[in-house]
């Protein structure tokens, strides 16, 4: 199936409303999904005779800055029997004050590999993944500071008395 078939597959099947955004002329063409949709956009291409995407090749978080006040979690899907792919985004506002919090629902039900991936990107980004079954550090240990790929991220001088800037 082509990008634009599925497209039109989601929009008959689960409506024209989640999906909230979409670029078919990028060098990867994606479709941006309601944030809270995610999870039921996802099931339906897992389990879709047509589509059948059953492989998460990757999932990312994606910190856009401050100056745009936005993240974004961005899946890249596979059919293998099909051979077609597709890319999904959501987006969700990016964290202005000390405890906000970005989430969006997880996907690790539908793709097993999506759990480390998940994780990964609560790490190092601070996306919550609502759902999750096992949420938590994957890189950094527990009491790091802060978020290293968030664009505005102050690194800590020591980490238990070692020089941690170079």
């Amino acid at each position: 199936m082509e990008f634009l078939e599925i497209e039109s597959l989601i929009q008959k099947e689960l409506g024209e409303a989640l999906i909230v955004g979409r670029e078919p002329e990028a060098v990867q063409p994606f479709l941006i999904i309601q944030t809270e949709s995610i999870t039921q956009v996802c099931e339906f291409l897992y389990t879709h005779e047509q589509t059948y995407f059953d492989f998460l090749s990757c999932l990312s978080g994606v910190d856009l800055g401050p100056k745009e006040g936005q993240m974004e979690v961005v899946y890249h899907l596979y059919s293998i029997p099909y051979e077609h792919k597709l890319v999904l985004k959501v987006q969700v506002d990016r964290p202005q004050e000390e405890g906000e919090i970005a989430r969006v629902p997880s996907v690790a039900s539908v793709w097993r590999s999506a759990n480390w991936n998940e994780r990964e990107a609560f790490d190092l980004l601070g996306i919550h993944f609502t759902g999750h079954p096992d949420l938590r550090r994957i890189l950094l240990p527990n009491d790091w500071e802060g978020h290293p790929l968030r664009k505005d991220y102050q690194h800590q001088e020591r980490y238990h008395g070692i020089r941690v800037a170079y």
